[in-house]
């Protein structure tokens, strides 16, 4: 099983590639009946979760064969992060990603989702409220209070100190409206017809 374009996506860091590269691979060796003993389920497991595909994971991860979760610690431990993805326990995927000893070929792949991870409930919390206590901030990024209130005030945010409330930026919607002489001419048409 050939799986150098696998290895050279985590090495150039293309990790939003890996998991295609992984499933085409996989279907191409299980149609062909070749072994799976040495599939890199932790990478695959984890090129899901980086995407943010919860239900690839979860298929995955129920078919992957008994021994190799038994086997692999570190496949167990891609998995405690997917659970706790999937039952939307902020804190736990954090403690999840961070409370294992990652091997070198997945540690840099682990950090990136983590990255990855942070901005998406970042941009989720933009979104979703106009202040926001700064432990609940703290919670949601897996961070203590001063680096949240920090990583939230570098990008735009402000700090009330007596409540500890982070009031939120909210992004600037840009429209982009081109009037050109021919729509403005219809306009006046238009107009004119309705007036007489």
């Amino acid at each position: 099983m050939d799986l150098a374009a696998v290895h050279a996506a985590l090495a150039g860091k293309s990790y939003s590639s890996v998991a295609p590269l992984c499933d085409d691979l996989f279907l191409q060796a299980a149609s062909r009946g070749a072994a799976t003993d040495g599939w890199p389920y932790a990478v695959h497991l984890l090129a899901h979760l980086y995407l943010n595909d919860l239900n690839s994971a979860r298929f995955l991860w129920k078919s992957t064969p008994q021994e190799a979760k038994d086997a692999r610690p570190e496949l167990a431990a891609v998995w405690r992060i997917g659970q706790c993805l999937w039952n939307r326990d902020y804190a736990g995927v954090y403690a999840a990603a961070q409370g294992f000893e990652w091997s070198p070929e997945i540690a840099d792949f682990v950090a990136a989702f983590l990255e990855s991870y942070r901005k998406r409930i970042f941009q989720l919390l933009t979104s979703a409220y106009s202040t926001i206590s700064v432990a609940d901030v703290a919670h949601f990024m897996g961070m203590n209070e001063e680096d949240a209130t920090n990583y939230a005030m570098q990008n735009g945010w402000s700090l009330d100190a007596a409540a500890k409330m982070l009031t939120v930026l909210k992004p600037k919607v840009k429209t982009n409206q081109k009037l050109d002489a021919s729509k403005l001419q219809r306009l006046t048409e238009c107009v004119f017809h309705l007036e007489h």
